[in-house]
């Protein structure tokens, strides 16, 4: 089981790394063959399964997000914990309530996430 400060910190660290804006300090907390499955994929790039494979497809898919205006704001509501994954739920400023469940291996790195928004 994900020790549960371990837990805390990895959260707040990647709650910092987004407010960053900075990609590379983002993508240190994912495996080379990172998965993720978002309701934005499709949204934002049409893409019905919602999927993306691999740090670079994501890092194309994240760059944007970045850059727009009012700034990516996020704040932490909460962590979870569970066996091997942690469940970051936080606000996007401004925007809407995320649960981001990410599955992090023996190296403390996410390989598979995925996101629910709330419908509000």
């Amino acid at each position: 089981m994900i020790d549960k400060e371990w837990a805390r910190l990895f959260a707040v660290d990647w709650i910092d790394s987004w407010n960053s804006h900075n990609i590379l300090r983002i993508l240190e907390h994912y495996s080379d063959d990172f998965e993720m499955s978002s309701p934005l994929i499709i949204e934002r790039l049409g893409l019905t399964e919602g999927k993306l494979k691999g740090k670079v497809a994501v890092r194309d898919y994240w760059l944007p997000s970045l850059s727009i205006q009012p700034p990516l704001r996020f704040e932490l509501i909460d962590v979870l914990v569970g066996v091997s994954e942690v469940t970051i739920y936080y606000s996007n400023v401004g925007r809407r309530i995320v649960a981001e469940t990410l599955f992090i291996d023996a190296a403390g790195k996410a390989t598979h996430g995925f996101s629910q928004w709330s419908v509000s």
